[in-house]
């Protein structure tokens, strides 16, 4: 039986991947800040007949990465994919005026979707290296590639949202060179972009977002499950390769 990991995973497109994962057969661990958010969340996938368990990992605190990596040793003793889902972006919702962007919302941003996602795969990495195929997925999006920015017939080409632009480009410099250190090690690394997501992390127009986090959850899957000849260190998303 494989076992997984999923960040923030009490709601949203991290909840919708703990379930999706688990129907493939997965054990999975579903993880969130507070401990009774979790709990809840895993429960009511439990109600599907599903193997899910909830453990509290706040990406922010050391203490608590090492005490979620700890306990999994102790309870799994192996992890076969980790879902680094785990994200913020406050900018969506800053009041405040500044020229360009507010310095203390992209430290916060990048301390969640970057610092937070090195410090629990750091944290994980031996107990991935237990399993015969280990999977990392880092959750990304288009508004984060370079190319896209630069670009003026991208759709994304218009969105300035600094703090999380530059921290979603950033994880995806981690993907690449993730994947070169554990290449030896045959773990496979994969950012992936899910789409325009009907989701609390996009409050602005959240009711436009053409998917559902099922739906969006199933990129996330594929990447969670890659064949043992897919290609590494990649950024895909639902239609295939987005340009860095």
């Amino acid at each position: 039986m494989s076992i997984a990991l999923v960040t923030g995973a009490n709601r949203g497109i991290g909840l919708a991947t703990s379930r999706a994962l688990a129907q493939t057969g997965a054990c999975v661990v579903l993880t969130g800040r507070r401990l009774a958010d979790a709990e809840a969340a895993a429960a009511s996938l439990r109600q599907e007949g599903l193997d899910v368990r909830a453990l509290e990992l706040d990406v922010t605190s050391s203490d608590s990465i090492t005490a979620a990596a700890e306990r999994v040793a102790r309870d799994q003793g192996h992890l076969d994919i980790l879902v680094n889902n785990a994200g913020v972006l406050p900018e969506a919702t800053d009041a405040t005026e500044h020229h360009f962007a507010n310095p203390e919302l992209v430290r916060a941003t990048f301390e969640v979707n970057v610092v937070g996602a090195v410090a629990v795969t750091e944290a994980f990495l031996p107990l991935l290296k237990r399993s015969a195929g280990a999977r990392i997925v880092n959750l990304s999006t288009t508004m984060g590639s370079l190319s896209d920015q630069t670009n003026p017939a991208s759709p994304y080409y218009g969105m300035v949202v600094p703090g999380y632009q530059s921290s979603k480009a950033a994880l995806n410099s981690i993907t690449i060179g993730l994947a070169k250190a554990l290449a030896p090690t045959g773990i496979k690394v994969t950012a992936v972009c899910p789409g325009f997501v009907q989701t609390e992390l996009t409050p602005m127009n959240k009711e436009q977002a053409p998917l559902t986090a099922s739906q969006a959850a199933q990129v996330v899957l594929a990447a969670a499950t890659l064949p043992e000849d897919a290609a590494s260190g990649t950024f895909v998303d639902a239609n295939g390769t987005v340009a860095w």
